[in-house]
Formats: C-alpha cells, sequence, structure tokens
C-alpha cells in the first residue's frame, strides 16, 4: 500500500510525542511551543465543533440519524442546485478555514483529528467533479425511501410527543419538492447521457407500487397514527390524524405517484442496457475515485481484480476441504446444491428464523470477553427489514443507535423469500453485523466522548466494513462455529467479500454483464440466486463500496499477524482489540501508522 505524507507525519508524532522537541535550546523555549501547539489544538477543537454544528444545519436528516432533534422538521431540497453549489462551497471553506490553522506541532490525536478532516474534505472536493444529483434514484439506496422509512414511526425520526408529529408534518410537507426535483434531474441526465441501467428500473417501479396507496390508513406513512401515544389529547389526537390523513392523500400519495409514472413511462425509455461506469461520460475517472474513496487505498481497479482472484481460489480450497470433512461425495458445485436446497438449512417461518438469531446472540455474549476488554454502553434489537423494501434489501444490515441511547442499535434481518435464508450463515452475519461487530465498532466510536464529532459520527467504509469481515474470521475464538455447517457459513461469507473484489470491478471496469457476475458468483459460492441478483444489483448500483470489506479486513488481519510476531508472548488481543476500536474508523494507512506505533509501545 502506497502511504501518503500525512501518514508518515502522524507516525513520527504518535511514536516520538513530545521527543520531537528534544533538540530545543531551553526550557523557555519548549515550554513556549508547548504553548503555542496546546493553543492551536484548543482552538482546533473548537474549530471542529463549530463544523460539526454547520454540518447537522446544512443536512438536518443526518441530525435526525445521530439524535439531535433540533432540525427534525427541516428538509432541504437535496437534489436542488442551489443545495450542491452549498454544499461544495461549505466543503471547500472549511477545508481552507483548517489549512489556514495548519497542522505545525500537533501530535497524537490532535494531529490524527487534523488530517483525517483534511482527507475527508478534499475527497469530498474531489468528488465535485461528478454528478451523482443525475442518478438520484435506485433500486438501493434513494431519498424517496428513505423518506418513507423516517415517516414509517419505526425508524429515526421520533414520534413520541406532539412536537415530534407536528415536526413530521413540517418535514413531510417538503418530500413533493424533492420528489419532482428528482424527476428533473432525471431529465437532465438523460440530456447528458448520464442514466442508470434499465435492469435497476425496473426493480424501482414495484418498490414505489408497494408505498402508493389509494387510502392513506393502507400505507406506510400511517403508522405513527396508528401507534398514537395514547397520553395525547383528544383534540391533538382529532387535529394529527386529520393533518397526517391530508398530507399523505393530498401531498405525499400524489407525488409518489408522479414519480412513479415518470420512471415508468418516460425514463425507462432511456435507461441504458449497459450497467458498468465505464459506460458513462467520464466513467473510468468516477469508478476510480470511487474505489480510491472507498477502499482508502491507491490501489488500481486491475490490482483489486487481481487479489480477489486469488482470495476466491483460496477459500474455494478450504471450501472443498470442509465438503470432504463432513462427508459429501458429490463435487463443490453440488455441495453448493445441497447447502441450498436441502429442507434442514431453512426456517419454518419469520419466527423461527428471528429466535435463531437471539440463540446465536445468547451465545456471542458467552464468548466476547476472552477477546474484548471493549464493550459499547448502547443496546440493540434485532428486527425483521420492512417488507416494502425486503425485496432489493440485504440479508442483514446495521443502523447505530442514537447518540442519547434512547433509540438503540438494529441489525435488520431481511426475512424475504425465507427459503432462501440459511441457517448455515446464522452465526456469521451475527459477528458481522452485530456483536462484536458493527454494533461494537459504530456504538463504541459514538460513545468516545473526547473526540471530535466528526469522527465519532464519521468513518471510513473501508475500516468499518473491514473490521465487521474480520470480526467473521475470529468466531473460532469466541467459541462460535463448532457446527461445521456453521464454519461453512463463515467460509462462504468471506467468499462472497472475496468475490465482490472481482465482480465489482468486471462490472465497472473490465464490461463486465450483470449475467455474467451472477454466473461468477454462483459458480463460486453456495449463495441463493436470490441473494446474488440482489448484490450484483447492489454493485451496479453503487460503484466501489463492495470492494471496502475485504481490502479492510486484509489489512486489520494482516496487523493483528504482525502484532503478534514482534510481541510474542507480549502480545495481549484483547489490548488489540481495544487499540484497534478507540480511536474510530480511520483511513486504512493512518490504522496502520497507529497500531504499529501502538506495537512499539508494547514491546
Amino acid at each position: 500500500m502506497h502511504k501518503a505524507i500525512l501518514v508518515l507525519a502522524i507516525a513520527a508524532a504518535l511514536c516520538a510525542g513530545t521527543a520531537a522537541f528534544a533538540q530545543d535550546t531551553g526550557a523557555s523555549a519548549t515550554a513556549a511551543q508547548s504553548a503555542a501547539t496546546s493553543d492551536k489544538a484548543a482552538q482546533l477543537d473548537k474549530f471542529y465543533d463549530d463544523f460539526w454544528e454547520a454540518t447537522l444545519k446544512l443536512n438536518p436528516v443526518e441530525a435526525t440519524y445521530v439524535g439531535d432533534p433540533r432540525y427534525n422538521d427541516q428538509l432541504p431540497n437535496f437534489l436542488s442546485k442551489d443545495y450542491i453549489d452549498e454544499t461544495n462551497r461549505f466543503n471547500e471553506e472549511w477545508l481552507a478555514k483548517a489549512k489556514a490553522i495548519g497542522s505545525d506541532g500537533l501530535s497524537g490525536q490532535a494531529l490524527l483529528s487534523y488530517d483525517i478532516f483534511i482527507k475527508q474534505q478534499q475527497d469530498a472536493i474531489d468528488g465535485e467533479r461528478f454528478h451523482n444529483e443525475y442518478l438520484p434514484i435506485d433500486q438501493f439506496n434513494n431519498l424517496a425511501l428513505l423518506a418513507v422509512q423516517l415517516g414509517s414511526g419505526s425508524d429515526a425520526q421520533p414520534f413520541q410527543t406532539v412536537k415530534d408529529y407536528d415536526n413530521w408534518l413540517a418535514r413531510a410537507g417538503k418530500i413533493p419538492v424533492m420528489l419532482d426535483q428528482a424527476i428533473t434531474n432525471m431529465q437532465e441526465g438523460v440530456k447528458l447521457g448520464i442514466v442508470e441501467p434499465k435492469v435497476l428500473m425496473v426493480k424501482v417501479v414495484p418498490q414505489f407500487d408497494a408505498v402508493i396507496k389509494a387510502k392513506p390508513e393502507d400505507t406506510v406513512f400511517w403508522g405513527p397514527i396508528a401507534n398514537m401515544p395514547k397520553d395525547f389529547s383528544d383534540a391533538d389526537k382529532a387535529r394529527l390524524t386529520d393533518a397526517y390523513r391530508h398530507l399523505i392523500a393530498d401531498q405525499l400519495m400524489p407525488s409518489y405517484q408522479r414519480l412513479r409514472d415518470y420512471i415508468a413511462n418516460d425514463y425507462m425509455n432511456h435507461t441504458r442496457d449497459t450497467v458498468g461506469y465505464d459506460a458513462l461520460p467520464d466513467g473510468k475517472a468516477w469508478y476510480a475515485y470511487q474505489v480510491r474513496t472507498q477502499t482508502t487505498t491507491d490501489e488500481t481497479p486491475d490490482q483489486i481484480h487481481r487479489i480477489g482472484l486469488a482470495e476466491v481460489a483460496r477459500l474455494k480450497k478450504k471450501m472443498d476441504a470442509l465438503r470432504a470433512r463432513v462427508g459429501f461425495k458429490g463435487d463443490l458445485n453440488a455441495f453448493f446444491h445441497y447447502l441450498n436446497t436441502d429442507p434442514r438449512f431453512t426456517f419454518k417461518s419469520e419466527k423461527a428464523l428471528l429466535d435463531g438469531y437471539n440463540s446465536v446472540y445468547a451465545k456471542v455474549e458467552k464468548g466476547v470477553p476472552r477477546d474484548f476488554a471493549i464493550e459499547p454502553k448502547a443496546k440493540f434489537e434485532i428486527r425483521p427489514v420492512e417488507a416494502y423494501r425486503a425485496q432489493s434489501a440485504a440479508g442483514g444490515s446495521y443502523q447505530p443507535p442514537s447518540e442519547d441511547g434512547k433509540r438503540p442499535g438494529i441489525f435488520y434481518v431481511n426475512t424475504y423469500d425465507l427459503p432462501s435464508r440459511k441457517n448455515w450463515e446464522m452465526e456469521d452475519l451475527f459477528l458481522h453485523e452485530a456483536i462484536p461487530g458493527h454494533h461494537f465498532q459504530l456504538s463504541i466510536q459514538q460513545e468516545q466522548t473526547g473526540l471530535p464529532k466528526f469522527r465519532r459520527f464519521g468513518g471510513f467504509t473501508a475500516y468499518i466494513e473491514g473490521y465487521a469481515l474480520y470480526c467473521e474470521t475470529i468466531g473460532y475464538e469466541l467459541g462460535m462455529y463448532t457446527d461445521p455447517y456453521q464454519e461453512f457459513g463463515q467460509l462462504q461469507n468471506e467468499q462472497f467479500r472475496a468475490m465482490r473484489l472481482v465482480v465489482d470491478t468486471g462490472l465497472h471496469s473490465k464490461g463486465w454483464t450483470r449475467d455474467q457476475a451472477i454466473n461468477y458468483m454462483l459458480d463460486n459460492s453456495a449463495m441463493s440466486k436470490t441473494d446474488v441478483i440482489a448484490e450484483v444489483e447492489r454493485y451496479i448500483a453503487m460503484p466501489g463500496q463492495a470492494l471496502a470489506y475485504k481490502t479492510g479486513q486484509m489489512k486489520i488481519t494482516e496487523l493483528r499477524a504482525r502484532a503478534a510476531k514482534e510481541l510474542g508472548k507480549k502480545f495481549d488481543v484483547r489490548a488489540f482489540h481495544t487499540e484497534l476500536l478507540k480511536d474510530g474508523a480511520l483511513p486504512l494507512a493512518v490504522l496502520e501508522t497507529k497500531m504499529d506505533a501502538w506495537v512499539d509501545s508494547q514491546r
């Protein structure tokens, strides 16, 4: 991995600390310099606080998701040129302000925060040349479905007080403007040749059809009224019920219908048959940017593709060895078919699936203390994915808790197409999404109140997803995977992430078709066709993001192996994990520098 110069500066600061000032000619000079450094660090702490406040004001939905209620009634037109221009100015102005303060004399956490801030802002500015606003709707991520989640009463938007209900009335009243803007932007994208693949958009129409209902009471948006707190006055209940009925019938449903009809009757005729970003204007550079920012490395798509091919081959050998160990007589593809079709590996009901994950929870809790001395305070829950988005959602996902802890972390389990959900993947998926994976890492990060909030609530996908995948691989030492089929689940899901390196780069830089990607994944894993199709279409919609998982896991695994080798008997896995988690998500090069410095301190 190529390291930026800033990483070398961080390494020197973390390893040397205040020793950098040992050559000063006198105590007075040292004291003066230390005071100046302290003042700069304090100035930057105030700067980061101001930046975070400005960020939440600019993006009130982000404030809602972190649990800050001040802007719960606000919804900017995220897709408008004015908002995009404002965001670009915001990024450029805050980067200039940070550079004006500078990093001279900073060390330790102060330098770490500064350089992470510079990288994040520069990445955002570098992305200004690429026009995501012309691709506002796809089957995996779009603001229209985000609004449905917020208004359902079961997501981040609170519905506990009368003010909460009035906040949503005000926020939701702005949704039609944003959805109409999506139509305008897609029309502009058609003119410029920046359009979505048809294979994605045919999945969007059914999503909208699931949202659009003739009666307000039948919509997901009616959830807050159906579950209105009993302590509201009769007058408030009547007023809010009437207001929500008019909001849904007169504003929301017509705007969703307009967008749905535009996509189905007009936009669909302009969608493309190609699937890769390299087919779009400036697409090769666009994809290269996605790869760089998602992996936080300088590796090229071709390098990542080759790494993926090698990992797929390695893991396939391990799966074949397990096939032989359990006594299966057919070849590996026959073994995959058996795992996907034998009724012993399926769930009889949604309740049985959810109960299964709760039993895994109890088992994991017993093993965690062996490897972890640090745990989050926040609680978490297991919930099924909502029906309206389940068809295109991943098998499992995680939503972090609110800052105040009132909203727990949520492990969403997809119960759509129940026969495709296999019990042999339960332990592995739980380790990734919940404990000690995302729930540990993201909650602990939020709870580090000494860190600037842009670090507590931000992060880098390669670290976040790489750590969660790493947690799958340590299940053995946590007492998991005692059943050989659960062990297969671990190998299968690591293979799943290795295949992503091949498929994502294949789709977006090597001219692979959707069918080619699907067949590759089916040939090299036991994934069901339902899951494979959803995943391949996710990679088409979110280029580069899927590369982060294996890239991050391989780096963390490498760092642990290096630490264990260099420290020998002094290596303490619990201390390693504390150091790994305590500073939140970092770019991989920065993480490597930090962990190498920690190893030096443990000798």
